[in-house]
């Protein structure tokens, strides 16, 4: 479909949770009808859904759990990297505090696509090597603190669009310690996100008081007040950053960003906005810190990534039809990898509202950003670990640093 035949209504619901819901079930359904390259097995729901609160009740044995949210990774091996943060901000008022802490989770969140199964991050100040996602989140909290984002010398606790357009190469593999024995995926991806995010701060100073992430605190408090609902942060996301992403779908000038192709489906098209959503529930953390009260949080949706993808196939709640696509790698906008991440976001409702069942608990009290850090991915994660040595996710994925 051309992107003149949309209107402002069509890309309304497109950069919506509506729309990830409504591909994904539509996903589901060709499933069911045999037209992907997935069996799914409702059979299986239960022994997943109780596997996946065993998980909750281990991990989180008094159900007070925070949302799924890159907050959770700064804190990697019981070390509480947040509260470093915290002491350098302890003269700023609640909304720079705020500010600073999206400078900082923003462009971790940019940085965070697959590590790949080799690359370990060694911290200097404690001597623990992190690898995979928590490893991305501590080299870049370290890449924030050492001033490397922020122009200001004497303001190095800030991301600005000077700085993100002047970074190099260089200094990002030194701050994520990457050698030939220590490679990471898709450096340059990253490091295109970077740049093209100095480029948007520059360009949209509406969104970006002061050409900085953080800005966007300003926009939301000016366009709202002090409530808001999820689904207008992850609005307000999508436009901010919906132009760094490498071009895929566009209506008119607007880069739709992690939506694909997928000509199965009405309309053509199947979104996901995964990194978006990932963004959207690690802003909230510092927003309510800074007084907003966020509802309708349960309106997101679950994260379309391995760990909650590889969930659904270790513990055979979905398979391939045929097994030797597990043995070769796979693009994200294949069929098999859209069908894959559909899946994840249908499933996952459906395995949320069976873990609220057995909690006793309701959709606002338990949203799905609490299920995923709860239980789903960790449960991804040590289903992973349990049935492949380096816990790498079941299918593999050619990843450019800027999906997965």
């Amino acid at each position: 479909m051309n992107s003149h035949t949309y209107t402002e209504k069509d890309l309304d619901f497109l950069l919506s949770p509506s729309a990830i819901r409504d591909s994904a079930e539509k996903i589901l359904q060709l499933t069911e009808d045999g037209k992907t390259h997935f069996n799914y097995h409702p059979e299986k729901m239960s022994s997943v859904v109780n596997y996946v609160v065993d998980v909750i009740r281990d991990k989180y044995p008094t159900l007070d759990i925070p949302f799924h949210s890159r907050w959770g990774h700064f804190r990697a091996g019981q070390v509480d990297r947040v509260k470093i943060l915290e002491a350098k901000l302890s003269e700023k008022d609640a909304l720079e505090i705020a500010r600073t802490k999206l400078d900082l989770v923003i462009t971790s969140v940019l940085l965070d696509a697959g590590a790949g199964d080799s690359w370990i991050y060694e911290e200097r100040l404690t001597g623990k090597k992190i690898s995979r996602s928590e490893g991305l989140a501590v080299a870049s909290f370290y890449l924030f603190i050492q001033g490397h984002l922020s122009s200001h010398r004497t303001n190095p606790l800030q991301v600005d669009s000077l700085a993100l357009r002047s970074l190099n190469e260089k200094t990002l593999r030194s701050a994520f310690q990457v050698r030939p024995d220590n490679p990471l995926v898709g450096v340059e991806g990253r490091l295109a996100l970077l740049k093209n995010l100095g480029e948007v701060l520059a360009r949209k100073k509406d969104l970006f008081k002061g050409e900085r992430p953080g800005g966007l605190v300003d926009y939301l408090l000016a366009r709202y007040g002090y409530t808001v609902t999820g689904p207008q942060i992850l609005r307000a996301v999508l436009d901010g950053f919906g132009d760094i992403w490498p071009g895929r779908v566009k209506v008119g000038t607007t880069n739709l960003g992690d939506i694909w192709s997928y000509d199965k489906i009405p309309g053509g098209l199947a979104a996901f906005h995964k990194l978006s959503q990932w963004m959207s529930y690690s802003l909230m953390e510092p927003l309510m810190e800074a007084g907003f009260e966020i509802t309708g949080i349960e309106k997101l949706t679950g994260l379309a990534e391995y760990r909650n993808g590889g969930l659904l196939l270790d513990l055979g709640l979905i398979s391939l039809k045929q097994n030797e696509l597990q043995q070769r790698p796979h693009r994200p906008d294949s069929d098999l990898v859209i069908e894959w991440r559909g899946l994840t976001i249908s499933l996952l409702d459906r395995i949320g509202a069976e873990v609220r069942k057995k909690l006793n608990k309701s959709d606002e009290d338990f949203p799905l950003a609490k299920v995923l850090e709860g239980g789903t991915w960790w449960a991804g994660r040590k289903a992973a670990g349990s049935l492949r040595k380096d816990s790498s996710p079941p299918l593999k994925i050619e990843s450019d640093g800027t999906v997965f």
